[in-house]
């Protein structure tokens, strides 16, 4: 049954087969060839994960996000980013790394972030002298740092497969979401001063920065707030999440004054349009880790781990291995609810913290959006920048490897995760 849900999915994807509609074909014929299971197990396995109440947060995430990117914030954020790192060698392709680290804590999304900001930051770094396929690869890497910086809607996935602490998995993601934003400036920065890229020489007008940053607090303090009511147990991540909402329409309503009808109503279609994608996922890859499950699959994984790898370190080395296989071809909702029920109870069994666990998966999966053949940002960044997809590879090598030295850091140092 497992064996022919498996190869009618894998050939769904060589199909190009949406993974939500090859997981529901697989799981269907494979549930069509046992003798004892009625097909409306299908029915009933796909109803059960919407019932889910963390579940709403995620469309409400969205919507703030939404929301406070839709208007003057958006173009604010970058000029802060501007005024605050323009002036370094390589700070015109910082702005791409320090604009999505600040787009992050609003946004939450990889793939908005590369295409908002990038439709506005690539053709402005090219008109200043930069490559065009460094330009493409800068935002396609600096895009995925959007998803460690709480709010986080995969680690909310991860949360919802593995049953951790969404505040405890919110918090875990600040430290490595920084460590990438420090690694990718310092590219920008290495790159800028061996290839001679141009920089601002004109002093910095610190009025004007001042003014700018305080135009941006208001949606910057949204993820602080987001963390402290976690921390302190004010209210859960689902009632910060529509606190998020209300927080963002009075800021745009009161604050910047741009709030409008038309913005509300593209919000709520947008973050529906976005939940419904992510909630068919959630649906169907239930029922393929419902099916793995009878079959005893997990325990079968588990039992040879244990057998191939005598160490934790042997472990962990697998699941990064797996993990970024599956991340180049996998999008990354749908990889983090495929490969967490094989993971989790084999973290557990090695006495590895699932929260550990979910931000490796993340940072694994993330890099995959920007890895070949089908990474999303990848291609967004070259189409972008009107380079080729070899030339955009190129210039993400230096990303790659600051992005695998805090995955290494992530996976055999777990305090720089666990502490907060």
């Amino acid at each position: 049954m497992s064996a022919v849900m498996v190869i009618v999915f894998l050939l769904c994807l060589a199909l190009s087969f949406p993974v939500a509609h090859g997981l529901l074909i697989g799981s269907t014929l494979g549930l069509m060839t046992s003798d004892h299971l009625p097909l409306f197990a299908v029915v009933q396995q796909l109803y059960a994960p919407t019932q889910s109440f963390p579940l709403i947060a995620i469309p409400f995430f969205v919507m703030a996000g939404e929301l406070m990117m839709s208007g003057k914030l958006g173009e604010r954020l970058i000029e802060f980013a501007t005024d605050l790192v323009g002036r370094f060698r390589g700070g015109h392709a910082m702005v791409s790394v320090l604009g999505s680290t600040l787009f992050g804590g609003v946004s939450g999304s990889a793939v908005a972030d590369a295409t908002a900001l990038g439709a506005v930051l690539v053709p402005w770094q090219k008109k200043m002298g930069y490559p065009p396929a460094f330009c493409g690869a800068t935002i396609a890497a600096a895009s995925t740092i959007d998803i460690l910086i709480p709010p986080s809607i995969p680690l909310i996935l991860f949360a919802l497969v593995s049953n951790a602490s969404i505040g405890a998995l919110f918090f875990a993601g600040i430290v490595p979401g920084l460590m990438l934003a420090v690694g990718f400036l310092a590219v920008c920065n290495i790159s800028a001063r061996f290839r001679g890229f141009p920089y601002d020489t004109e002093p910095v007008a610190w009025g004007t920065m001042a003014r700018r940053g305080l135009f941006a607090l208001p949606a910057l303090l949204l993820p602080v707030f987001i963390l402290l009511a976690l921390r302190f147990g004010v209210a859960t991540p689902t009632e910060i999440s529509t606190i998020a909402v209300v927080y963002s329409m009075l800021v745009s309503a009161f604050f910047y004054r741009d709030l409008t009808w038309a913005r509300v109503k593209k919000s709520l279609i947008f973050a529906g349009v976005a939940s419904g994608v992510v909630m068919l996922l959630i649906m169907t890859s239930t029922i393929a880790g419902w099916i793995l499950t009878l079959e005893q699959v997990p325990d079968l994984f588990i039992e040879w781990s244990k057998e191939t790898f005598d160490s934790k370190v042997g472990i962990l080395m697998m699941m990064n291995a797996i993990m970024l296989f599956a991340g180049m071809f996998m999008d990354l909702p749908a990889a983090i609810l495929l490969l967490g029920p094989l993971f989790v109870p084999l973290a557990v069994s090695f006495q590895i913290d699932l929260v550990q666990l979910g931000v490796m998966m993340v940072v694994n999966l993330a890099i995959g959006l920007y890895s070949p053949p089908v990474g999303t940002t990848m291609f967004i960044g070259a189409m972008l920048s009107k380079a080729s997809i070899g030339e955009t590879v190129k210039e993400l090598i230096p990303f790659y490897v600051v992005a695998l030295l805090v995955l290494a850091l992530m996976t055999y140092v777990p305090g720089l995760t666990l502490q907060l």
